[in-house]
């Protein structure tokens, strides 16, 4: 009786389990570099909520899923004075492991555990490597530029030098 309930308890917790979230996990680490380091990185959901605020080089862990059947997507944001901005998306593809269900996880595996972890997807690209442009100012790259100011927020310096200009 023993080796029956021993089987049993065997048998279904094999097949109440799902091959990725076995191997997987419900989660995924992800590596964020910058050139240069030390930018800031913020990390948004689908919601727009932020889940990580930190600076480069950063290793973050975050969901792989979004709720049953749903893949987590993240908008990564790169900032550093001086620099451009630059986002890039991080979005959940199928797992590999989540079609080994059909030979070991069972439909169990298949349809609830595995969706409903959200082992079924892996985070793509799981490392990122952002490369910032220089900001560059009309100075910078020769060309002449133009500033639109309020006569109040013009420098007195400047406004002694100033000529009234009449219009046609």
């Amino acid at each position: 009786m023993k080796k029956l309930i021993t089987a049993s308890l065997i048998a279904a917790s094999v097949t109440m389990t799902g091959c990725a979230s076995i191997i997987s996990g419900s989660t995924q680490t992800l590596t964020f570099k910058s050139v240069p380091e030390q930018a800031s990185i913020s990390i948004t959901n689908k919601a727009g909520e932020k889940v990580h605020t930190g600076v480069t080089p950063a290793t973050v862990t975050l969901k792989r899923g979004n709720g049953f059947f749903q893949s987590a997507a993240y908008d990564v944001t790169f900032k550093k004075e001086g620099f451009q901005t630059k986002t890039v998306q991080v979005t959940g593809t199928v797992n590999g492991w989540y079609v080994a269900n059909i030979i070991f996880g069972g439909l169990i595996g298949l349809l609830i555990v595995d969706p409903a972890t959200g082992a079924m997807y892996t985070l793509n690209p799981s490392d990122i490597n952002a490369v910032l442009d220089e900001n560059r100012t009309a100075s910078q790259t020769g060309q002449q530029s133009l500033t639109v100011m309020l006569v109040q927020d013009i420098p007195e310096n400047l406004m002694s030098r100033a000529k009234y200009i009449t219009t046609l």
